[in-house]
């Protein structure tokens, strides 16, 4: 894909943690790869590498050179993505003409930010989650209303100096790159112009998950749950929701994730019904999806639901909060309920798990929207990103 410029963009992509590792590591290898194969030119800045990238994309650590790397344990995160930031702001300052657009993720992206401006060259700054602020204030008063204190180190645990940190970040950059309409409207909330908030999407590994579409119809429901087993995922909903179902009669509810301590003492006595089962940290998760009926991701917030579009590839239904609704259609590829709704999630997991048209139906419905939402898809989206931010810009300034 060419853009406006009549060649390839050229693409600084600055991430400050372990590229390719879990969570928002995995993100960003899968981006980066995915837009360098829907046609940018695109240079890593990494705070180090997990996972090595595909051969033809430059790679340039900051915290990390050869076997030696900067211990991110040693310095705590906030002061490694700070150091991050400035090598490439540094390095930025003698690449002037080689950039078109520098994509930026949250806490290594201030120094980088005021460089770019003062160069002139756009920038994009990744949200793989709604305003900090906007998460802080949901999940620390449903832990509150739930009693359960959140360990300092928790990422949802209100933390000043982070939202201040990220809050000067939102404000600095050119466009802020938002997964999902939730996102969008989070930084609505607070007053942001919509031509600042840029869509894109992420996606899945069709490689790994695909439907076995071979399973027994006539098989025990099963209802899945994959993540971290926090309050932001809403899991104390699902299991209240299960044990009120008829489901749970007869059925199994599995479990795939860690507990925080407390948070699992809370939900001790749904956690010991007989339909419900813990299966801990797993390797598995493409094939315990094929094996199960439906996923539910009862969401506080949530940024796109990654875990989503896994099961969708897996041919498991998603029953999800209003959260989640960028890929899930109500009653077309999932079931949808408003967040903390505990009533309505119960009776439709009573109902998918007693209707099998409509779980067909719904089953279905997801596997066609397969395409629309794999690593490929996403990479062509970013790069319609990054070419509307490079053009805007770029006229912004009469370059």
């Amino acid at each position: 894909m060419v853009t406006s410029l009549n060649r390839k963009l050229k693409v600084l992509y600055s991430f400050p943690h372990k590229i390719g590792a879990s969570r928002i590591c995995h993100t960003a290898w899968q981006q980066v790869a995915g837009v360098s194969a829907a046609g940018a030119e695109i240079t890593v800045f990494p705070g180090a590498v997990f996972k090595p990238l595909p051969s033809n994309i430059k790679v340039r650590p900051t915290l990390a050179c050869g076997r030696f790397r900067i211990p991110y344990k040693l310095l705590g995160t906030v002061r490694a993505c700070a150091l991050h930031d400035l090598i490439v702001s540094l390095r930025l300052e003698h690449m002037r003409d080689q950039v078109d657009v520098i994509h930026t993720w949250p806490l290594g992206a201030r120094r980088t930010l005021q460089t770019a401006a003062r160069l002139g060259i756009p920038t994009v700054l990744e949200r793989p989650n709604t305003h900090t602020r906007f998460g802080y204030e949901i999940v620390n008063a449903e832990s509150k209303r739930l009693g359960i204190i959140l360990p300092h180190r928790d990422e949802h645990k209100y933390n000043a100096k982070i939202l201040s940190i990220e809050e000067e970040e939102y404000n600095l950059a050119d466009y802020i790159l938002c997964p999902s309409d939730f996102v969008v409207r989070s930084f609505l909330r607070y007053g942001f112009k919509q031509e600042k908030l840029l869509r894109h999407i992420y996606g899945f590994d069709h490689n790994k998950f695909w439907p076995n579409l071979n399973a027994p119809v006539d098989r025990k429901f099963t209802l899945l749950f994959v993540g971290v087993c926090s309050v932001v995922k809403g899991l104390h909903f699902a299991l209240e929701a299960w044990v009120n179902s008829i489901a749970s009669t007869n059925g199994t509810f599995l479990i795939v994730g860690d507990f925080l301590p407390a948070y699992a003492e809370k939900l001790a006595k749904f956690l010991s019904h007989p339909s419900v089962k813990v299966l801990g940290f797993r390797k598995d998760i493409p094939e315990i999806m094929r094996q199960s009926h439906a996923l539910v991701l009862p969401s506080l917030t949530e940024g796109f639901g990654l875990v989503v579009a896994e099961a969708m590839g897996s041919g498991c239904v998603p029953l999800v909060s209003e959260s989640c609704t960028d890929i899930c259609k109500h009653m077309v590829n999932s079931l949808v309920h408003p967040v903390g709704d505990v009533e309505l999630l119960s009776r439709q997991i009573s109902t998918l798990s007693s209707d099998s048209l409509l779980l067909a139906k719904l089953r279905a419905g997801a596997l066609r929207n397969v395409p629309e939402f794999t690593w490929d898809a996403a990479g062509r989206r970013l790069l319609q990103a990054y070419e509307r931010a490079a053009g805007q810009i770029t006229n912004r300034h009469g370059q």
